[in-house]
């Protein structure tokens, strides 16, 4: 039987590039969509709210209980979400693999990007957390690209060695990127689902 990943997803936007990733890195594996689209709404000007963590909380119980062999969550904003929770099956942050990708790299000037400021904020600021966590030194730098994303980033592309992008609904555009910058991009669907084939099989 094919393994059921659960996609639990903020915004529609995320939801092609991850199903997508899948497709290619993790055929076998069969997604399931879960989607609150007030979740980001829903966040004020102070961030997360325990009632919004609770929301994400309860969605991956739903897919636990519902049968899914692995959870995938697609907004970077709730990525911290998946510390609160043990999970009988694997659980990932949106950008975990991301980031342990960037940093396996060999790499050490990396640039984040983002079309939403808070989540260049908080993506930016727990990837340079994770490398201090493994104990690698990296110089973190952001690029906010509410639109224009490519003409933006390469405003801004001189003298850093990879991109990462800060959201599923990037991904799309990580080739054109990478083209047009001369610079590795590393999106989070495409990790994830590498680590999900990695460690479910199928």
């Amino acid at each position: 039987m094919s393994p059921r990943i659960a996609l639990i997803s903020a915004t529609p936007a995320a939801i092609p590039p991850a199903v997508n990733a899948l497709a290619t890195g993790f055929p076998q594996a069969q997604p399931w969509n879960l989607l609150d689209d007030r979740l980001l709404a829903d966040v004020g000007e102070d961030g997360r709210t325990p009632a919004l963590d609770d929301r994400i909380r309860r969605l991956i119980d739903y897919a636990v209980t519902g049968g899914a062999d692995g959870v995938l969550l697609t907004c970077s904003l709730y990525g911290e979400v998946t510390r609160q929770v043990d999970a009988p099956v694997p659980l990932l942050a949106p950008d975990e693999a991301a980031f342990d990708d960037a940093l396996s790299s060999g790499y050490t000037r990396i640039l984040v990007v983002a079309s939403l400021a808070s989540a260049l904020s908080d993506s930016t600021a727990r990837f340079a957390q994770a490398a201090r966590d493994k104990g690698i030194t990296v110089e973190v730098g952001g690029v906010f690209a509410p639109d224009k994303l490519v003409e933006t980033c390469r405003a801004h592309s001189d003298g850093w060695d990879l991109v990462l992008l800060a959201q599923y609904s990037l991904a799309p555009a990580a080739e054109e990127l990478s083209s047009a910058l001369g610079l590795p991009v590393v999106s989070g669907p495409r990790s994830a689902a590498a680590r999900l084939k990695a460690v479910i099989g199928g």
